[in-house]
């Protein structure tokens, strides 16, 4: 179901970039068919009835971007549930869950630290023979 609403979403954003491309930006529309003499101005082919179907377009193919961009959302989170920290283990298999009796938390911290590596010795000077 996910795959075939991820092809939709992108045959929907595939035309919706096609026809916003194709929309002049001064809002005349496409402006093919306009001029000549037939009819008002109002025609489907004049170049303000090609802009109210390009403009309806954009927002029919804009309202299917936001339905399946939402859907996909949902089925993302479908089978996903609530994560708090308050659901994790207790106890981290290789740190201590408690401190040892007769020590404290910093004594704990210390031992469990490898010990810091030993410092490189002076470079020795060349000796002449």
């Amino acid at each position: 179901m996910q795959t075939v609403l991820i092809v939709i979403h992108l045959m929907v954003v595939l035309a919706l970039i096609g026809v916003v491309l194709i929309q002049r930006s001064e809002g005349g529309g496409l402006g093919i068919g306009g001029g000549g003499g037939g009819g008002g101005g109002g025609g489907f082919f004049s170049a303000r009835g090609t802009a109210n179907v390009l403009t309806r377009a954009t927002a029919i193919l804009a309202g299917l971007f936001f339905l399946t961009s939402l859907s996909l959302t949902v089925l993302a989170g479908w089978g996903r549930g609530p994560t708090t920290i308050f659901n994790a283990p207790t106890a981290v298999p290789g740190s201590p869950s408690a401190p040892a009796p007769g020590g404290s938390v910093l004594d704990q911290l210390n031992a469990a630290q490898p010990a810091p590596p030993a410092a490189p010795a002076a470079p020795q000077a060349p000796q002449s023979q």
